[in-house]
């Protein structure tokens, strides 16, 4: 077990005067740069990208072996931030850590989260799923350079390079995730499809039901369209943290 400061796992500094707080955590591959077209705060709810082991700023360090540990470590990182109403928000692999964290914060018996979001992600109970779980290191190479030329920008080899084994990590973490019964949490959980979603049809997320009591949402677009900010899903994360503002 690594214990790092939340300094390592937060962009910025959660502001003292906050509601509610919801932890992003960006999909694999990435890191809580993708969360750069969202604002800072919206009715007193702060949402708050986490910065996971690997990336940028914590490009020298592993990724735990398993999301059991990834969510021990990110819960000693975040434990001082969970002093109001707060909520975790992953979208398609990272709605697993997003769960792994809820679970192990709800048997500790301290701070639990007020909601569970998950986004464009099967249950546990139903995976491991996703089509990189089937590419090789030349298909996930391929896979991000269509990503960099889709942002208008040229792929460099070297940058490819760095960016498949972080994405390479992340495929095996979930790979090696495999919950044949899940652990039901106490919290809501809202399980979120988008129309256009050809990665995880939203009618293969009904498995949540099994991990608690569910609520499912259906939004417009495509599978990476929370990276825009969608209105429609910020009000649905504000909804989930009782606030007084």
């Amino acid at each position: 077990m690594t214990v790092i400061g939340a300094g390592a796992w937060l962009t910025r500094k959660p502001s003292p005067t906050a509601a509610g707080r919801v932890f992003c955590l960006p999909h694999a591959g990435y890191g809580a740069a993708v969360f750069g077209s969202w604002p800072e705060r919206l009715r007193g709810v702060e949402f708050l990208p986490v910065e996971l082991p690997g990336r940028l700023t914590r490009f020298t360090e592993p990724m735990p072996g398993s999301f059991g540990e990834l969510a021990h470590d990110m819960i000693d990182g975040l434990g001082p931030y969970f002093d109001v109403p707060f909520a975790f928000f992953g979208h398609c692999w990272s709605g697993l850590i997003a769960y792994d964290v809820t679970v192990q914060l709800e048997a500790a018996g301290g701070a639990s989260p007020t909601h569970l979001y998950v986004s464009s992600q099967v249950a546990p109970q139903d995976g491991p799923a996703g089509r990189m779980l089937d590419m090789d290191d030349a298909d996930l190479a391929a896979e991000l350079e269509s990503t960099i030329r889709s942002q208008g920008k040229e792929p460099h080899r070297e940058l490819v390079a760095v960016y498949l084994a972080m994405l390479r990590a992340d495929v095996e973490l979930n790979r090696r995730y495999v919950v044949p019964e899940p652990r039901r949490v106490t919290c809501p959980v809202t399980a979120i499809g988008w129309t256009d979603d050809d990665e995880v049809r939203p009618d293969r997320m009904t498995g949540w039901s099994a991990c608690g009591d569910t609520t499912f949402e259906l939004f417009e677009g495509r599978h990476e369209r929370f990276l825009d900010a969608p209105p429609e899903l910020l009000e649905t994360l504000c909804a989930g943290i009782p606030t007084r503002v």
